[in-house]
């Protein structure tokens, strides 16, 4: 079984990726200069924490394996280890599309 790590979007950058064949990060992540993702038990919260005003999101689940070197987990501001990925996410990647009704509903649609 494949380990899975996610992105949250918003649906006009899930359309971007879709097209594109590919994700090159939203302003936060280029202005860091890595794509910020999360594991499964951090993606509610930090879909809480980023996109609580936001009513649509979209949850891609990614396929850790095909980051390669690309993805390390690495130490964030709070403590916890989070995946961050150094390139692209190429669409080939994804392993799942999660479409969400806001923040809260996180945990009641993504397969735990």
């Amino acid at each position: 079984m494949p380990v899975l790590i996610y992105k949250i979007l918003l649906p006009a950058e899930w359309a971007a990726f879709e097209a594109n064949g590919r994700f090159d990060g939203s302003p936060l992540d280029l202005r860091d200069g890595y794509i910020h993702c999360s594991s499964r038990d951090q993606v509610a919260g930090t879909a809480q924490r980023y996109f609580a005003d936001v009513p649509d999101l979209v949850v891609v689940a990614i396929d850790a394996q095909t980051m390669g070197m690309w993805l390390r987990w690495e130490t964030s501001a709070n403590g916890g280890l989070f995946p961050h990925v150094y390139a692209p996410l190429p669409r080939a990647a994804v392993a799942a599309v999660h479409r969400i009704a806001g923040a809260a509903s996180v945990d009641d649609v993504i397969p735990a």
